[in-house]
């Protein structure tokens, strides 16, 4: 019990830690709010006194006194309007910020994470937390301190001022008070799982709907709409059948409240109807009594409506702070320095390596000296580590036991930019992002100069192709560059790396995605630019590795063999087998 309300209070802090810059905002919404409140509670005993002083003096003392009360009773409630109108726009303005500022620290929670965080989670709850989640915090932010000052002000005014009507009447309002309160914090404790599963079903509606749309272009190729809709129709059932779960203990909870407060009314009525018989009550009481009933219910109603968005919100918050919370496996050690990369010496020494410590090792004891400047080519089965010794490099993950150093340098005792700036890395699966040509060419370099990326362009053979659109390199790549085939997308992401110059290079079948013409002028560019450099190459097509200075046959995640093209071919392993699977 100890650590649940550790835990909240510590959600409770960092919540309010976000009023931090709306302060100003805040304690306006907070007087405002007051004065609506106090508004609010003066009118009623402004009509009885006037019911029983001014109302009773006659035709002249009333005629004399309507115009004062008219600017009276007018200014008051002009200031209402003022205050009403701060605590609804300026009071939204506050939680929208707040919004903002939750979801800044989202992204760059989001932006820390290692790719280890991304292989668990799924993008559609990411992002289901980032969008949906937050804005019923916002709302709790603003609506939250609105709706308990008002209503603390306005019951317990309410309370007080019926106290001075009549004692007994008021005694049976707080003793059904009590049973709201008493029916509001068990309700509320019922609740709060349902609301939390809700969360989870809409974030797997999400990932499904994402999911979907990322390979509407597999779905499409093998006509699988109709499983595509089945797995969306169980996910959309389930969110269905949580919401229906929580709208059950919604209704059950609201109608329960709704019969409380009928029960209210009932008593004062009886209660009220008793007392004027037997002479312990003025009827012109009982009527401004009723007066004071709404003020008493309306802010309870309020309160207790705003249950859904509150529970809502404290689901959503937990799902934030649980990101927020959450240490990157990859982080820079304190007082990391950049890296120096004069040579360009790689040594892989021993390592070991798997993704998850249930399964088995991916990089079993991989040994590797890669010289200054030399171009060494990877090669083996699939699943056999290469992909994954080049992901280490960069530190997109963390070796398990031994080392990687570039020019001595422990690859996890500098800086992670510094270490990803020195490397340039062209993949497989080419992503661009949604924008222009000349965007996703500098998106490594974003102050790069329309000549930098024009000769990045050149030499990348992407000009050929730019002349021929009317934008040219203004031209919309669309989302993960639709408009584009495979062999534009793949040359857009080698101009990247000419115009960011790395000293380092991974290739990870780099030209997979070209036709024979343009690979032989890719080829051509990319030895260019691996001139001078320490480049790593992954490739399956053994024609496009022929001239490396060495190749190295990964089986197993460690070094089989390894030499030029031709001492792999004399040695008649399992290089000497490919090639000949290949072209034989």
């Amino acid at each position: 019990m100890t650590g649940k309300k550790t835990g909240t209070h510590r959600l409770l802090r960092t919540f309010l830690s976000y009023y931090q810059g709306q302060v100003h905002l805040f304690v306006g919404d907070i007087i405002c709010a007051l004065l609506v409140a106090g508004i609010d509670l003066a009118f009623p005993q402004i009509l009885r006194g006037l019911t029983k002083g001014l109302f009773t003096q006659g035709t002249d003392a009333i005629m004399g006194a309507l115009a004062f009360l008219l600017v009276g009773l007018v200014a008051m409630y002009l200031v209402r309007f003022a205050s009403r109108y701060f605590v609804v726009y300026w009071g939204h303005v506050m939680g929208a910020r707040m919004e903002s500022r939750m979801r800044e620290d989202l992204f760059d929670a989001y932006e820390r994470m290692s790719f280890t965080f991304f292989d668990r989670n799924k993008s559609g709850d990411l992002m289901s937390r980032l969008v949906s989640d937050l804005f019923d915090i916002s709302e709790t932010a603003h609506h939250g301190p609105e709706f308990l000052l008002i209503g603390i002000v306005e019951i317990i005014g309410s309370f007080v001022i019926l106290g001075t009507i009549n004692a007994e009447l008021t005694i049976v309002m707080a003793l059904v008070l009590a049973a709201l309160v008493v029916f509001n914090v068990l309700a509320n404790m019922r609740m709060r799982e349902v609301f939390n599963e809700n969360r989870v079903r809409i974030s797997g509606v999400n990932s499904r709907l994402e999911d979907s749309l990322e390979g509407v272009r597999v779905v499409k190729s093998f006509a699988a709409e109709d499983l595509e809709r089945s797995k969306f129709r169980k996910s959309n059932d389930a969110y269905l059948d949580s919401k229906t779960r929580m709208y059950h203990a919604m209704g059950i909870y609201q109608s329960a409240i709704a019969v409380l407060m009928g029960f209210l009314n009932v008593a004062i009525v009886v209660m009220g109807g008793w007392l004027i018989a037997r002479g312990r009550m003025e009827a012109i009481d009982l009527s401004t009594f009723a007066l004071y009933i709404s003020l008493f219910t309306n802010p309870i109603s309020n309160i207790l409506n705003f249950t859904e968005t509150f529970q809502k919100a404290v689901a959503g918050f937990s799902r934030f702070i649980e990101v927020l919370n959450t240490q990157p496996d990859i982080e820079d050690k304190p007082g990391a320095p950049g890296i120096r990369v004069d040579q360009g010496h790689i040594v892989y020494d021993d390592v070991h390596f798997a993704y998850d410590s249930k399964d088995g090792a991916v990089i079993d004891g991989l040994t590797l000296d890669i010289q200054p400047g030399e171009t060494l080519a990877l090669v083996g089965p699939s699943g056999g580590g290469k992909s994954t010794t080049c992901s280490l490099l960069p530190r997109f993950y963390d070796v398990n036991s031994g080392s990687i150093s570039i020019d001595g340098q422990d690859v996890r005792d500098v800086t992670q930019k510094s270490l990803r700036g020195a490397i340039g890395l062209v993949q497989q699966d080419v992503y661009l992002f949604d924008g222009t040509i000349a965007d996703n060419i500098a998106y490594g370099k974003p102050d790069a100069t329309i000549g930098e990326i024009q000769e990045a362009a050149r030499r990348a053979h992407v000009e050929d192709f730019v002349r021929e659109l009317p934008d040219g390199y203004e031209t919309q790549v669309g989302e993960r560059g639709t408009r584009l085939s495979g062999g534009q997308k793949q040359r857009i992401a080698i101009a990247r790396v000419f115009l960011k110059n790395p000293k380092i290079l991974i290739l990870d079948e780099a030209t997979s995605a070209l036709d024979n013409e343009s690979e032989s002028l890719v080829q051509e560019s990319l030895g260019e630019l691996a001139r001078d450099r320490t480049t790593i190459i992954i490739a399956h097509r053994l024609s496009t590795i022929k001239d490396a200075d060495e190749i190295a046959t990964i089986v197993d995640g460690r070094v089989a063999e390894r030499g030029t093209h031709e001492e792999l071919l004399a040695k008649g392993g399992t290089y000497a087998r490919y090639y000949k699977m290949q072209f034989e």
